[in-house]
C-alpha cells in the first residue's frame, strides 16, 4: 500500500467511527494539499517496511481509541518496571506496559524459576484485562532485555555478545540465535524484546561498545534485519505468532558515535554520517518490520535525542514512514532541558509514544501528563497518535486474541529453556567468532594428548566469558552454579583432553608440579556493562599488568603459551601479544565456553577440523590512544585492520618486538570540570547528613546538619556556599556509573578547588573520593583551612595521588569530590576541577598544607 492510499485508509476510518466527513472528502483534501513526505536533506529514505498497514488493523485503533479516556490513553504510554509497581497497581491504571530491567527478577530473587516468571506474566496480563477498576480492557505487554539470549534467566542458553556474532559475519546464523531467543522468551509468557542493538561503533572506549555487532554499517544492516526476523517472524507466515516476540531497534539514533565514546554523550556528526554510518542498522531493521524503536539517551549536536522532534517525528515517522511506536530509554526523558523523571511533557511533544519510567516517578509523570493534556500543553492529537501506534503493534501481535501468557503454546515447557539443541546453536557461533590474531610456527591446533596446563581467571569463569547483561545488569556477582548446563573454555578443553589420553591441569596462577607441553592462559575483561564501561584509552590492565606477569613468567620458563582473550572490545595488548606464541581474540563467549575446545584442539581422525574462520569486525589498535575505529587515527594504521583473522597454516604476521612503551598522555593538560557555575554533567550533586541524603535540585538546599546555597561571584548562581551546623555531614558529587581517571593520575594532575573560608572548622574536614565497590581514600584539609587568612579566595591542589596511594582504584571513580565535617564550618566554593597544576597553586602532601 502506498503511503498516500495508508493515509487515505486511515482517515477513513477515523472520519467513520467519528463522523466528521465522509471518505471521498478525504481522498480530495489529499490530492489537494499533495500529501506526501518531506525527505529531510535528501538523506532520509523512505522504508519499503515488510509489515503493511491493514485497513482491518486500523478500524480497530480508532474505534478502541474512541472509546478511551484521556486517562486511559495516558496510561498506555506509561511503562513502570516490575520492582516499582503491584499487579493491583496494573489493574487500577492499565498501564501499556511493563519492563523488568537488568538484574529485576519476579519477587525481587536472582533465582527465579520459568514458573515464577509465568505467573508475574499472567498476574499482570489478567489485571490488564481487568475492567473493574479502569473500566477498560486492554492487554499489556511486557518488554526484557533479553540482548544475548533470555539473558535475565538462570539456565537459558547464552550467545556471544553482538562484537563476536560480528565477527561471525553470518547471517543466517544470527537469525536462528533470535528463533531461539524468541521462543525461550516465550516459555516465560513475555511478549516483546529490547533487541537488536544497532549502534555502528566508532570509539572503543565505549562501554558498550560490544553491544555493537561491527564498526562496519553494511554488517550492522544486514545483521538488523536478520535479528528482526528471527525475532518476529515473516509477514503472512509466521508474523509475531506463537513463537514469536515483538522486536525493538535500539537507540536510535547516534549512540555508537558520542565524542570520545561518552556513554550517553553528544554525536557531533554530520547529518549524512548520521544515516550512512549509525542509520544504517534502521533501514535493515524496519524494512524487515520492527515494530518497536527505542529512542537513545545521547544527543545529536547538543540535543537530547528524547527531546528531537526533527529525529523522533520528522525524520524517523514522517520521512522514513515508519509506523509502530517509540519507547523511551530508562528515564531518558527525564535528561531533557528542562525535564524531569516526574514530568517532561518535551518528550511526547517531539515524538516519543511510551516513556520509560522505572522507579516510582512513573506515579507523577502520569498524573502531571494527564493534567498536561488537559492543558493543551500536550495537544490531545499527539496523545491519540501515540496510542493509535501503541494499540496497533498490539493487535498486529495478536494481543488481543492470543490465549493469556500462562496458556500460549511454549508457555511452561521449559525443556526448552538451554536445551541441547539449542546450546549447540551457540557452540556453533563461539566457534564462528573466535578470532585468530597470532599463531608462531603454527602452534595451533593442539593436540589434546598433550601435557597442558590451563592458566588465567577467566578459565573456568562462566560469568566472566558472559560478561555484562548477563543474569545481573552489569553481569558482577555471578559464577558458575548460576549457569546450570553451561560450560566455562576449561571444562572443553578437560573433555577432550581426557578422552583424548592427554593431561591437563587447571591453576589460575600458572603453578604446575609437572613441566607442561604448553599452556593455555584464559585472561581478559571484568564484566561491565553501560556507564561503568567506559574507559579513557586502550591499555589493557593500565596500572595492574598481573596477567601480563602471568604470560611471561610462563615464557620464562621455557613454556609456550597461547592466550585466550576475553573483552568486549578490542584493546592495546601488544606486551600481551609479544608474550604469546598464539593469541586468540574470543570476545564475550556466553554459556558455552566449551566450544572453544572444538577450534582450539586437533580432532580426532575421522572428524573433521574446526578452523578459525571469524575476522575482525572492530580493527585492532596499535596504540593505547588510537580509539576511533578503522580511520588511521592520529595519521597511522591500525596494528590490525578491519576484517583480519589467520585460518590455520597461514602466516603469522605480527612479530614478537611489537613496540610496548606507552607514548606521552595527549591532552594532558585537559581539565575535567565538576562545577563551573554548575555541577556539570555527568555528576550530580547531593547533601547527605545523618543518614538523609538529599539530591540538589535547586538554588537552595537544607538538612538537619548541613546547608547548601548558591551565590554571585562573577555571575549569576556561580559559587556555592556549604555551612555545617554541627555532627557529621557532608557535600558529594556523584555520579551512578564510575569513571575513569587514569589518565588525570598518570599526569600528576590534582584535584583543585577555588574556595573561600567564611567560618574556620571547630573540627575536622575531609576531601574524599569514592570508587566502584565501595572503596574510599580521604584527605584531611583542616590544617590548610584554618591556616588561611577568611573571606579570600583561594586555590587548593590535592595531588590524585594522595587518593591513589590509599588504594583508589582510579579506573572506577563514582565520586570525585565529597566534603565532609563533624562540627561548625562555613566555606564558599566558586570553582572544582581535576587538572595538572603549576606550582602557583597551595597543594596538600596528602594531608598536610605545604
Amino acid at each position: 500500500m502506498s503511503y498516500q492510499k495508508y493515509v487515505k485508509t486511515l482517515l477513513c476510518v477515523i472520519a467513520s467511527s467519528s463522523l466528521l466527513f465522509a471518505c471521498n472528502d478525504v481522498e480530495q483534501k489529499i490530492e489537494n494539499n499533495n500529501v506526501n513526505p518531506r525527505h529531510a536533506s535528501g538523506i532520509w529514505p523512505r522504508i519499503d517496511s515488510a509489515v503493511k498497514a491493514e485497513p482491518q488493523i486500523e478500524r480497530k485503533v480508532a474505534k478502541l481509541l474512541a472509546s478511551m479516556t484521556i486517562e486511559q490513553k495516558v496510561a498506555q504510554m506509561i511503562q513502570p518496571e516490575i520492582r516499582d509497581i503491584t499487579v493491583e497497581d496494573m489493574r487500577r491504571y492499565g498501564f501499556g506496559s511493563y519492563l523488568n530491567g537488568g538484574g529485576a527478577f519476579p519477587n525481587n530473587n536472582k533465582s527465579s524459576t520459568p514458573a515464577d516468571w509465568i505467573n508475574l506474566a499472567e498476574a499482570m496480563y489478567q489485571a490488564s484485562i481487568d475492567d473493574s477498576l479502569d473500566d477498560i480492557s486492554i492487554p499489556t505487554m511486557w518488554g526484557t532485555d533479553a540482548v544475548h539470549g533470555h539473558n535475565n534467566v538462570i539456565g537459558a542458553t547464552l550467545f556471544p555478545h553482538n562484537i563476536g556474532l560480528g565477527a561471525a559475519n553470518n547471517p543466517e546464523l544470527i537469525e536462528k540465535i533470535a528463533q531461539i531467543t524468541a521462543t525461550e522468551v516465550m516459555v516465560t509468557g513475555i511478549d516483546w524484546v529490547f533487541a537488536p542493538t544497532v549502534a555502528t561503533v566508532r570509539d572503543d572506549r565505549w562501554g558498550r561498545a560490544y553491544e555493537g555487532y561491527s564498526e562496519a554499517p553494511e554488517i550492522v544492516k544486514s545483521y538488523s534485519s536478520a535479528i528482526v526476523k528471527g525475532l518476529q517472524g515473516y509477514p503472512e507466515k509466521d508474523f509475531l505468532g506463537d513463537k514469536n516476540v515483538i522486536s525493538t531497534v535500539k537507540h536510535f539514533i547516534g549512540d555508537g558515535g558520542t565524542s570520545n565514546g561518552d556513554d550517553q554523550g553528544d554525536n557531533l556528526a554530520t547529518e549524512q554520517d548520521l544515516f550512512d554510518l549509525h542509520g544504517q542498522g534502521y533501514v535493515g531493521g524496519l524494512s524487515a518490520g520492527a515494530q518497536t524503536v527505542m529512542a537513545s539517551f545521547n544527543s545529536w549536536r547538543g540535543e537530547k535525542v528524547h527531546g528531537s522532534h526533527y529525529l523522533l517525528t520528522e525524520v524517523l515517522k514522517n520521512n522514513m514512514g515508519f509506523d509502530g511506536f517509540v519507547v523511551g530509554d530508562w528515564n531518558g526523558h527525564g535528561q531533557i532541558a528542562g525535564c524531569s523523571n516526574e514530568n517532561c511533557p518535551n518528550a511526547v511533544n517531539a515524538g516519543l509514544d511510551m516513556y520509560m519510567v522505572p522507579t516510582d516517578a512513573w506515579k507523577p509523570l502520569l498524573e502531571n501528563t494527564i493534567e498536561q493534556v488537559k492543558q493543551g500543553v500536550i495537544p490531545i492529537a499527539r496523545i491519540d497518535d501515540a496510542v493509535s501506534r501503541i494499540l496497533r503493534v498490539k493487535y498486529r501481535a495478536g494481543l488481543f486474541d492470543k490465549p493469556s501468557p500462562a496458556n500460549r503454546p511454549l508457555s511452561g515447557k521449559t525443556e526448552l529453556i538451554g536445551s541441547e539443541s539449542h546450546r549447540e546453536v551457540a557452540r556453533q557461533a563461539v566457534r564462528e567468532s573466535l578470532v585468530l590474531l597470532k599463531n608462531n610456527d603454527n602452534i595451533l591446533p593442539l593436540s589434546p594428548k598433550l601435557n597442558i596446563l590451563v592458566a588465567g581467571d577467566a578459565a573456568d569463569n562462566i560469568g566472566k566469558q558472559a560478561g555484562g547483561w548477563t543474569i545481573t545488569w552489569q553481569g558482577t556477582g555471578n559464577n558458575n552454579n548460576d549457569f546450570p548446563d553451561g560450560s566455562s573454555i576449561y571444562d572443553g578443553l578437560a573433555e577432550q583432553v581426557s578422552k583424548a589420553g592427554g593431561s591437563i591441569t587447571l591453576d589460575t596462577e600458572g603453578g604446575f608440579t609437572e613441566k607442561p607441553d604448553v599452556a593455555i592462559v584464559v585472561f581478559g575483561e571484568d564484566p561491565y556493562a553501560e556507564g561503568h564501561g567506559d574507559i579513557s584509552n586502550l591499555e589493557y590492565q593500565r596500572g595492574d599488568k598481573k596477567d601480563l606477569a602471568l604470560l611471561r613468567k610462563l615464557k620464562a620458563q621455557g613454556i609456550p603459551v597461547v592466550s585466550i582473550f576475553i573483552s568486549g572490545r578490542p584493546l592495546w595488548v601488544n606486551p600481551e601479544l609479544n608474550a604469546s606464541d598464539a593469541f586468540v581474540a574470543a570476545w564475550l563467549p556466553g554459556s558455552e565456553g566449551k566450544a572453544v575446545a572444538d577450534v582450539l584442539l586437533k580432532s580426532k581422525a575421522e572428524q573433521q577440523q574446526y578452523d578459525f574462520i571469524g575476522q575482525l569486525s572492530f580493527s585492532w589498535p596499535k596504540s593505547p590512544y588510537q580509539t576511533s575505529l578503522n580511520q588511521g587515527d592520529q595519521g597511522y594504521a591500525p596494528l590490525l585492520p578491519f576484517g583480519f583473522g589467520l585460518r590455520y597454516g597461514q602466516l603469522s604476521i605480527l612479530p614478537n618486538t611489537l613496540n610496548e612503551q606507552v607514548a606521552s598522555l595527549p591532552d594532558a593538560d585537559n581539565e575535567m570540570a565538576i562545577f563551573k557555575r554548575a555541577t556539570l554533567p555527568p555528576w550530580q550533586a547531593s547533601i547527605a547528613s545523618s543518614k538523609i541524603t538529599m539530591a540538589i535540585n535547586s538554588s537552595t538546599a537544607q538538612l538537619e546538619n548541613i546547608s547548601f546555597r548558591t551565590l554571585d561571584r562573577f555571575v549569576q548562581e556561580d559559587t556555592i556556599s556549604l555551612k555545617f551546623l554541627g555532627e557529621q555531614a557532608s557535600y558529594v558529587v556523584a555520579n551512578p556509573f564510575s569513571e575513569d581517571l587514569r589518565d588525570f593520575a598518570q599526569s600528576d594532575a590534582s584535584l583543585v578547588l577555588e574556595l573561600q573560608v567564611n567560618e574556620p572548622p571547630k573540627g575536622k574536614v575531609f576531601v574524599e573520593m569514592n570508587c566502584e565497590g565501595d572503596c574510599a581514600a580521604q584527605v584531611d584539609i583542616t590544617a590548610f583551612l584554618s591556616s588561611k587568612p577568611q573571606d579570600k579566595w583561594w586555590s587548593l591542589a590535592i595531588p590524585l595521588s594522595c587518593f591513589s596511594a590509599q588504594g583508589l582504584d582510579m579506573s572506577k571513580v563514582t565520586v570525585p569530590f565529597k566534603l565532609s565535617s563533624n562540627r561548625e564550618f562555613t566555606v564558599k566554593i566558586h570553582q572544582i576541577a581535576i587538572k595538572p597544576v603549576n606550582e602557583s597553586i597551595s597543594k596538600v602532601s596528602c594531608g598536610h598544607a605545604e
